[in-house]
This record gives structure tokens, C-alpha cells and sequence, in this order.
């Protein structure tokens, strides 16, 4: 998974499965657009990424999470409920604004 922490207003993440960057996804109004200059960041194991997740969301964070590994690390992170989870062609995404 990559991860990416862009420093705005508040911190936004940006976390993704390696294996969908650089690729766009449509279904009617949706398009999801996994750009590398928004999600190409860091390479990590799961394990880093949920700590990284916990550590972003007590520094009240935003998250922008694409891919099914990606989701079910924000699952097990308690970032993210099965119901925050949408899907574009098959492709599960979640926004997390805390």
C-alpha cells in the first residue's frame, strides 16, 4: 500500500493499493481517480499503514482511501465502518473526515 500525507489546512492521507495508481475508474456520475501526484507516496506493510492510520486520525486528519487492502486496513484501524465503504466498478473507497 502507498500512502501519501499532504500538509494543508489540516493534514489530508492519502492511502491506496500499489497496484491501482495511476488508473481511473468510472461508473455513471463516479469517476475514481487514482492520480500519483495525489496518492504516490510511501510503500508500506499493512502493520505501518493501520499505526499510520490511528496516528492521522488523533492528530484530526482526513483520509482518502482507495483499494480493498487499504479498506480493510482502515476497517481494522476503527477508522471506517463496512458501511462507509462505496464501490466504483468493484473498487472500494472510503472518505474519512473526522
Amino acid at each position: 500500500m502507498l500512502i501519501k500525507v499532504h500538509n494543508s489546512y489540516r493534514q489530508i492521507v492519502a492511502i491506496c493499493d500499489s497496484e491501482l495508481l495511476g488508473k481511473q475508474f468510472e461508473q455513471g456520475q463516479r469517476i475514481l481517480d487514482v492520480r500519483e501526484s495525489f496518492f504516490n507516496g510511501d510503500e508500506k506493510e499493512e502493520k505501518e499503514i493501520i499505526g499510520l492510520m490511528k496516528y492521522y486520525a488523533s492528530e484530526d486528519a482526513t483520509f482518502d482511501i482507495i483499494g480493498k487492502n487499504s479498506c480493510q486496513a482502515a476497517l481494522e484501524a476503527g477508522l471506517i465502518s463496512k458501511q462507509g465503504i462505496m464501490k466504483v466498478q468493484g473498487i472500494p473507497f472510503a472518505l474519512v473526515l473526522l
